[in-house]
């Protein structure tokens, strides 16, 4: 059965993903630092795993290494070929992802994500497996106004978080033109991951801190903050707040499988997809409809806009659905529902 390796793997979207390919089938190789996750996500995802009932499930083991060191990475390679299970592709999670941060912080994000992205390309490329699908970013485009974005739209981060996701694609671009007759590359453009399984054992919960806006919601719930910061109500939009394109972390994880299958079916390619709803809503909907599906009020403040910020960001996502044979399914109800069941289910802050 095909063997997949998921950088990154026990981290938001990694973990929810990894689901979704073992209850497809797959195979998954989780390598992760645990930098900003946590081991306790791996016995959940079994839980998950073995409480479902179908039948073409696949496997799922873990390794912990740091993606900074190449040798550790390569030994992973020469250790599931000799045992004549190569891995035969890659879905590269792993990086650091805070927008707020990365402005901060420069030389770090740069550091670690670019680098980490040479080690893993090279050790591929030394053992011959050259399919990857990259967890890429919207923030890597021009900000826009008004209209969806399309994946050929402008690109122009304006966060390091954004230009670092921008210079992968671009070293992905080249390594695909070196050797077009061999690699098959596509880029997932995220949008907005939100909510959590359904089953309530896993969600986000970062261990650094994370200015992502439910996370924060559920850091006012608990207290720890007294009021949701909302970064301006002066953008140009209907109420003044940012307006953001939400997708359901399942959804997100089934646009995986969704993508890794086309590759795996299709010839060598280079390949962008937008993975978001093509629906945009404002910073204070999104409140309002958590505080009426939860019951549960959410004091927020305005305060001064963040920088790295733009006002809207919202996907034209007609090629995923067209070649990937997948479509977003859940809606923001949804998001807010099993994010609150996850909260109610385990302690936030909890490791």
């Amino acid at each position: 059965m095909t063997l997949i390796l998921a950088t990154g793997g026990l981290g938001f979207i990694g973990s929810h993903t990894c689901i979704s390919l073992v209850e497809n089938g797959f195979n998954i190789l989780i390598v992760d630092s645990l930098i900003n996750s946590s081991i306790k996500t791996l016995g959940m995802i079994e839980k998950i795993i073995k409480s479902t009932s179908i039948n073409k499930k696949g496997s799922i083991s873990f390794k912990k290494i740091d993606l900074r060191n190449i040798e550790s990475l390569e030994n992973i390679f020469e250790e599931f070929k000799k045992k004549d299970n190569p891995i035969s592709a890659v879905i590269h999670f792993a990086g650091l992802k805070s927008v707020e941060e990365s402005i901060n912080k420069p030389i770090l994000y740069w550091d670690t994500n670019v680098n980490i992205t040479l080690n893993l390309l090279s050790v591929m490329q030394k053992y011959d497996c050259k399919t990857i699908v990259f967890s890429s970013s919207a923030t890597i485009y021009k900000s826009n106004t008004n209209k969806k974005l399309t994946e050929i739209c402008p690109l122009e981060p304006i966060n390091t978080y954004g230009k670092t996701k921008l210079t992968i694609e671009k070293i992905l671009e080249d390594i695909f033109k070196q050797d077009s007759k061999s690699w098959k590359i596509a880029n997932l453009r995220y949008f907005n991951p939100i909510g959590a399984h359904y089953s309530g054992l896993i969600g986000e919960n970062p261990k650094t801190n994370n200015s992502n806006l439910f996370p924060v919601i559920l850091k006012v719930i608990d207290k720890t903050i007294d009021k949701l910061p909302i970064f301006g109500n002066d953008w140009p939009t209907k109420d003044g707040t940012c307006i953001r394109d939400y997708i359901h972390i399942m959804d997100l994880a089934d646009a995986h499988y969704a993508t890794l299958n086309f590759l795996i079916k299709s010839s060598p390619q280079f390949v962008n997809f937008n993975i978001g709803t093509g629906k945009g809503t404002s910073v204070l909907e999104v409140i309002h409809k958590f505080t009426k599906v939860n019951k549960i009020n959410i004091p927020y403040e305005f305060v001064n806009r963040r920088r790295g910020d733009c006002a809207y960001l919202v996907a034209e996502n007609k090629k995923a659905i067209t070649k990937l044979n997948w479509k977003p399914k859940k809606t923001l109800e949804n998001m807010c529902e099993d994010l609150w069941k996850w909260r109610t289910n385990n302690n936030f802050f909890e490791r």
